[in-house]
């Protein structure tokens, strides 16, 4: 079975990196452009895992992660947010809201496999 990661940015062109990368290593993928979307899609169908921007408009990332952890509880999907905000305290903010993971933009393949590694996939 083909594994699925939802990536929810704002950005077209963060989101065709993302696709490009996850499919050449075998990852069905769902698009989102805000965490609203986001929270629909999940709600429709659980992705294996969730890529995640922080600043959105509609609702920004840390906001769906939170909704998403009090609707399907604190494991599952694996949440590993992608973002240019790399102060301890959004990353601080981000893991306690129930990110497994954070990736600084811009990245790259070897970065963004490494963290789906380390959260299992």
């Amino acid at each position: 079975m083909t594994r699925t990661c939802l990536v929810v940015d704002d950005s077209r062109v963060v989101r065709k990196v993302a696709r490009r990368i996850l499919e050449a290593h075998g990852f069905g993928v769902a698009e989102a452009e805000d965490g609203q979307k986001a929270l629909d899609a999940c709600r429709a169908e659980m992705p294996d895992c969730v890529l995640l921007d922080w600043n959105m408009p509609v609702m920004d990332g840390i906001t769906f992660l939170r909704e998403l952890r009090r609707e399907f509880g604190p494991d599952d999907p694996p949440v590993v947010f992608c973002t240019t905000e790399n102060d301890m305290s959004h990353i601080e903010m981000a893991i306690e809201a129930g990110a497994q993971e954070y990736i600084m933009k811009p990245f790259d393949d070897e970065i963004l496999v490494g963290k789906l590694a380390q959260v299992g996939l």
